[in-house]
């Protein structure tokens, strides 16, 4: 079995496999080909793939003859001209619909792992919370830098200087990090949620949690949040508009899959915030959770600074393509049997949840509801 691992695009800066996973995948029998200087951006050379038993290939070399395409990406993905290759990546399918069904017609069948059932046994290979833990943790440090005050509180001879207030919303993994960073950097930090069963651990972080009764029950939305009724929205809205005057970090994850991201700070909530105050938005990449805004871009309302950054992690690409990388080869090891063969098992639920497109059709049943 050949693995092909090809260059993302800039600005990605992540590679799929790291060397580290390389010489694993080759202890389990299995080749291993990288794309000339797909490392590079991550600072993994060619020189530490081959020393770990890859072979560097052309881009060409790599999409019509590996079994397996690993590309984060799916701009990259379109590339393969045979018909039973295997690709495996991020790929949005949800809001990607029309490449999946292309995909489909044409004989590929797709791994994505972004969707990977948020289970207990599925934990070590999901690719959303690795990804997140490091944007969580970015999204402070860059607030931190664009904030023109400090973060903690610092007593001088010149007079003290009071601690920044920071809010985050939502407490999923990059909250969670957040609100650790946050607090080592010496914050007082306020954390919203729509689930109330992430309140202990939001406290075990030394954070302040919001609540606003009769929030939609999400426990059997598999770790994601879910919509809110119209009765709920407003006293959400309202709950934030009173502590969100008195903050001067915000930052913001919420999202839903599949659909586009809950506004949750409006133009009006915006103008009583302190000037100077900054916003990160990770939720930016499907539409953000503000009223202004824009994904990849630096916009200044008021005097408040937006950054609408979803792509957080690849500002720390050694790490975060360590992570990735791990996260596939414990994927890998689900479908790679004792000789270092392909085995597609389809009655492993981790197998089929990921699995978006397999023998000429859409098999995920939330693509298949959008198509």
């Amino acid at each position: 079995m050949i693995i092909g691992v090809l260059k993302e695009q800039l600005p990605e800066t992540r590679v799929s496999l790291v060397p580290e996973v390389v010489l694993a995948l080759a202890k389990m029998k299995v080749t291993v080909w990288v794309e000339s200087e797909a490392g590079k951006s991550a600072f993994f050379s060619d020189k530490a793939y081959t020393d770990a038993g890859a072979v560097i290939k052309s881009a060409s070399e790599i999409s019509s003859a590996a079994d397996l395409i690993l590309a984060i990406n799916p701009t990259l993905i379109a590339m393969s001209s045979k018909p039973d290759t295997v690709l495996m990546g991020v790929y949005q399918p949800l809001f990607n619909v029309p490449l999946m069904q292309q995909l489909a017609t044409a004989g590929q069948t797709v791994f994505s792992l972004d969707t990977i059932p948020r289970t207990t046994r599925a934990q070590s290979m999901d690719v959303l919370s690795s990804q997140a833990n490091i944007a969580g943790y970015k999204a402070v440090l860059l607030a931190a830098m664009q904030y023109s005050r400090y973060l903690p509180m610092f007593m001088t001879a010149a007079g003290s200087i009071p601690p920044a207030k920071v809010m985050i919303l939502g407490a999923g993994v990059a909250g969670l990090q957040a609100i650790a960073t946050a607090r080592r950097l010496g914050a007082v930090v306020e954390v919203f949620d729509t689930r109330p069963a992430v309140k202990e651990e939001v406290g075990s972080l030394g954070a302040k949690f919001i609540e606003v009764e009769g929030a939609a029950d999400a426990s059997k939305a598999g770790g994601y949040a879910v919509e809110q009724s119209e009765d709920f929205q407003q006293k959400q809205k309202a709950k934030i508009h009173e502590h969100i005057r008195k903050s001067d970090i915000v930052i913001t994850t919420a999202q839903i899959p599949g659909r586009k991201a809950p506004i949750l700070i409006t133009k009006e909530m915006m103008e009583d915030m302190r000037s100077g105050s900054v916003i990160i938005d990770l939720a930016s990449a499907t539409g953000g959770n503000t009223d202004f805004t824009k994904d990849k871009e630096t916009v200044l309302h008021n005097g408040v600074t937006i950054i609408g950054n979803s792509a957080l992690a690849a500002s720390m690409p050694a790490d975060a393509s360590k992570l990735y990388a791990k996260n596939v080869f414990n994927f890998l090891k689900l479908i790679i049997d004792a000789e270092g063969n392909m085995k597609l098992n389809f009655e492993d639920d981790i197998v089929k949840g990921t699995c978006i497109a397999h023998g000429g059709n859409v098999v995920n049943e939330r693509v298949t509801a959008l198509l």
